[in-house]
């Protein structure tokens, strides 16, 4: 049986991961088709539903399910909406940064010399500033945005994939298997993509679904904090922010777009750790 069916096997076995793993997917499912399932259209305001409850409380409408906001719009449809953004930031800086980082680790595992140099300094240099601290300099500095949020999380995500490809490729750059790539000739590109990428592949996969869960709640502080995506465009931590000041009169503002950014984290966390014990050998049972 291959190994990857194995692995699989492994990851199925694992309940917990797996009902995570569905979590993600009926996330991802009502990003893609939020304009389907969205009762209204989430920037539609109006002032005479102002901070209107949830229908379950005295004044509720099912028109409404979990009630309005500040201005009146639609909570439900607005958190439909948000996960667009919450997933797609999400998705995009942990594509971005994991080839860059694959790239860079690479480079620096197999090359060695002043190309490992540079590359762990610059790599130290990063990890030595707060990664709230630092995406807030870089948002100050370019302005608030879609396209400026995932460069300024880029910046430094990759980081963290390029530490664990530089680790695996320097334990598999002394392997049978490249010294006979070596041996025959083969260029350092064809090792590095050929020979050694396919087989620390697992590795990468598994950290680039734990960071995707931290890159998440990244966007959402930005957000929170008005450095993230503008309104009226929905957002998750942008909807938490706006409902705070009215979080003893009305607590759904906030409440429903934070335990929304705590399901899909949770459930990212609980699938990344099945992924690692089922696909990282060095977790396997």
């Amino acid at each position: 049986m291959p190994i990857w069916r194995q692995n699989l096997r492994v990851f199925c076995a694992n309940k917990s991961a797996l009902f995570a793993s569905a979590v993600v997917v009926l996330f991802v499912a009502m990003a893609i088709i939020a304009p389907i399932i969205a009762p209204h259209d989430p920037n539609d305001t109006d002032l005479f539903r102002r901070l209107q409850p949830p229908v379950w409380k005295e004044g509720g409408d099912w028109a409404y399910i979990l009630g309005c906001d500040a201005l009146g719009r639609d909570i439900l449809s607005r958190l439909i909406y948000g996960s667009r953004i919450s997933i797609f930031i999400g998705a995009a800086v942990v594509l971005f940064a994991t080839v860059i980082g694959i790239l860079a680790g690479l480079a620096a595992g197999y090359l060695r010399g002043w190309v490992d140099v540079v590359i762990s300094r610059i790599v130290d240099i990063l990890l030595g500033f707060p990664y709230l601290i630092f995406a807030i300099g870089l948002m100050a500095m370019m302005g608030p945005g879609l396209v400026n949020i995932v460069l300024a999380l880029v910046y430094k995500e990759w980081v963290i994939p390029c530490r664990v490809v530089r680790g695996e490729t320097l334990a598999a750059r002394e392997q049978e298997y490249v010294e006979a790539a070596r041996a025959v000739g083969a260029s350092s590109g064809h090792i590095m993509l050929r020979e050694i990428l396919p087989n620390i592949l697992s590795a990468v996969t598994v950290i680039s679904t734990v960071r995707m869960a931290n890159v998440i709640i990244m966007e959402a502080s930005l957000s929170f904090l008005g450095l993230g995506v503008q309104p009226p465009t929905a957002s998750w931590g942008e909807m938490v922010a706006g409902g705070r000041e009215f979080i003893m009169e009305a607590w759904w503002v906030s409440t429903f777009p934070g335990l929304a950014i705590l399901a899909l984290v949770l459930a990212i966390n609980v699938a990344s750790q099945g992924l690692r014990d089922a696909f990282d050998p060095r977790f396997a049972e």
